[in-house]
């Protein structure tokens, strides 16, 4: 329980959730050629989790100090897993990890696609130990790898079977992969901000720059709050456009009550938000709107498909 708890596994489980659901629940069901078969498409699911997961050991190595003060519940370094021990899952994770992605590239015929994977592992490493501290650039590097986590899906899967004949129409299924990048990005981002805020305590203590610490925790949930407020109107553009407009009725339901409701409830609570678990809710919300938002994509497979 320790290790899983190190690990953080309910987040690794919703990233290879949605790997699984892109592949499965909208690749798939389009007709177009994928480069990958099932069990590589597999590899490429396990790698990016292992990778993810030996993030979340270095970070929590790194973080014991912060993490006594903040969350002392969820410390694992030294309560039951010793720091050496920690390094060596890290060093194991990266390396199973890293090698995966090199066999996946070669397996393809890109081996130049396995620097993807060095580099995932690098901005993992050096978020841990050094970015994070920096004001902004530790929370752009987070929701950056997590779109990256969507984008890959169609550099390893579409890219390679792209050829001058089905361009135009790859194109489109990468654009829309694109899209749902973009959007893991925004909410991510406006995620990892909040929780600066709710850690607040623990960081200055440990002599970080986050931006609650560098501007205050009060403009610091402004900052998110116009963030906020631009994630709402780009997705309400989105569902109006592709969805309403299209007669996918369920899709823009959906996309209302999951997504854009969720939204304008984080935009009225960070007006009152005060104290940690103020914060520590709002955190708990925009990661619901991102699992809602990445669920979408089979509900709109699904209504193009009970439309037609």
């Amino acid at each position: 329980m320790k290790f899983l708890k190190l690990i953080r596994y309910q987040n690794l489980l919703m990233l290879a959730f949605m790997q699984l659901l892109f592949r499965y629940a909208f690749l798939k069901q389009q007709n177009i050629p994928l480069a990958l078969s099932d069990w590589q498409y597999g590899l490429l699911v396990l790698s990016t989790v292992l990778l993810a997961a030996a993030g979340y050991v270095i970070n929590n190595i790194h973080d014991v100090a912060t993490d006594t003060i903040n969350k002392p519940e969820d410390v694992v370094i030294g309560k039951g897993i010793s720091e050496t021990a920690g390094y060596n899952i890290y060093v194991a994770l990266n390396v199973t990890g890293v090698a995966l992605g090199f066999i996946l590239s070669n397996i393809i015929s890109k081996p130049g696609f396995a620097s993807l994977f060095i580099l995932i592992a690098t901005l993992l490493y050096f978020y841990a130990t050094s970015l994070k501290q920096i004001m902004i650039l530790g929370n752009f590097v987070v929701a950056l790898l997590l779109s990256i986590s969507v984008l890959i899906i169609g550099v390893f899967d579409l890219f390679p079977v792209t050829n001058a004949e089905n361009q135009p129409e790859m194109a489109s299924f990468f654009s829309i992969l694109t899209d749902y990048a973009l959007f893991a990005f925004m909410i991510n981002f406006i995620r990892e901000i909040i929780k600066d805020i709710e850690d607040v305590n623990g960081d200055y203590n440990q002599g970080m720059n986050t931006l609650p610490i560098a501007i205050g925790i009060s403009r610091a949930a402004k900052i998110a709050l116009a963030l906020a407020v631009i994630s709402f109107i780009v997705c309400l553009l989105y569902s109006n456009t592709y969805f309403f407009q299209n007669n996918l009725f369920f899709a823009t339901f959906y996309a209302f009550a999951l997504i854009l409701a969720p939204l304008l409830y984080f935009i009225m609570k960070i007006f009152s938000a005060k104290s940690q678990k103020d914060f520590h809710h709002l955190s708990t919300v925009l990661k619901l709107i991102l699992f809602f938002g990445i669920l979408s994509i089979l509900i709109i497979n699904l209504n193009i498909k009970y439309n037609a």
